[in-house]
């Protein structure tokens, strides 16, 4: 067990170092931070004053290397815009992303569990074919043109839920169910096929022969197996939701990590850029790594391998 978390502990961290890689590479190549931050109308002696104030005139490497030691050291520079600590903004924003990604999680695991369920156990079938079609809409069906509809009816017309804001907690309701919509696809497809191949196993058909209930032998023995897959892809969902919160959050007027980003990409607030990125593929790269961990647990083959 030590062995097989150390191997992922280390890939972890490779990626990590890949990841701060490229995002200092991005923002260095969309241009001359700089004069981006001067404006249009600077003069040259302002961009030279500006390179020179953030350290902008040194090369690449070093200030690559100064960023990795100030990130190891948990300085995530400051911000250009607000100016003020990176971590300070991530941390004052960071409940708003996270509660909004948590409920998208549980609005999508409530929906592909029991839709993935009934599929499998309906397989080839009338109401099997109708939940497909339910997932291949949730995959072609655009993030932010399904929160437009929901904000139009639901919000606008009909006045059911708030269309902005958290002051509520059924603030939520709307850009939750728009991320969920999009993760649905994947873990009640997930679902179906690991339930169909273990309903189809001997020991279900032992549990089966033994008596027991239809509901016991599904979800007692059935589920357990079907889940382990759908644990890993829960988690990488999770990550997704929480990088795709910038679109919803900004659809929705919400006020957390991904309306930062939008706010610092389109302001050229190059730190903080790079802080939201940074942030965003360590909490990834975790539920990565906890998802491994869990699998390992419910089944003792994943460790050798």
């Amino acid at each position: 067990m030590l062995k097989f978390l150390a191997r992922r502990a280390l890939l972890a961290v490779l990626v990590m170092l890949t990841v701060l890689t490229i995002s200092f590479a991005l923002t260095r190549l969309s241009g001359d931070v700089a004069v981006a931050m001067a404006g249009p109308q600077a003069t040259q002696q302002d961009v030279d004053t500006i390179r020179k104030a953030y350290g902008l005139d040194r090369p690449l490497t070093v200030q690559f290397v100064s960023w990795v030691a100030d990130v190891a050291s948990g300085d995530l520079g400051r911000s250009y815009l607000y100016h003020a600590p990176v971590g300070e903004l991530i941390r004052s924003r960071l409940p708003v992303t996270l509660t909004l990604g948590l409920t998208g999680l549980v609005i999508a695991l409530c929906l592909a569990l029991p839709l993935g369920i009934v599929a499998a156990m309906n397989e080839g079938r009338v109401l099997d074919r109708g939940i497909m079609m339910v997932a291949v809409l949730g995959q072609a069906m655009p993030s932010f043109w399904l929160g437009l509809l929901l904000v139009i009816w639901l919000g606008v017309k009909w006045q059911l839920l708030p269309i902005s804001g958290v002051e509520t907690w059924d603030g939520y309701v709307l850009p939750g169910f728009v991320l969920a919509f999009s993760a649905v696809p994947a873990l009640m497809r997930l679902t179906r096929g690991g339930m169909v191949d273990a309903l189809a196993s001997d020991y279900v058909r032992t549990a089966r022969a033994k008596g027991l209930t239809r509901f016991s032998v599904v979800m007692k023995h059935a589920l357990r197996n079907a889940a382990m897959p759908v644990v890993a892809v829960a988690a990488v969902q999770l990550g997704f939701m929480l990088g795709g919160s910038i679109v919803i959050e900004s659809v929705f007027a919400l006020n957390g990590v991904g309306y930062l980003a939008w706010e610092s990409i389109s302001k050229n607030d190059f730190p903080v850029v790079q802080a939201v990125v940074l942030f965003l593929a360590t909490i990834y790269i975790a539920l990565t790594l906890l998802a491994d961990m869990f699998n390992a647990v419910l089944d003792p083959r994943l460790r050798i391998s």
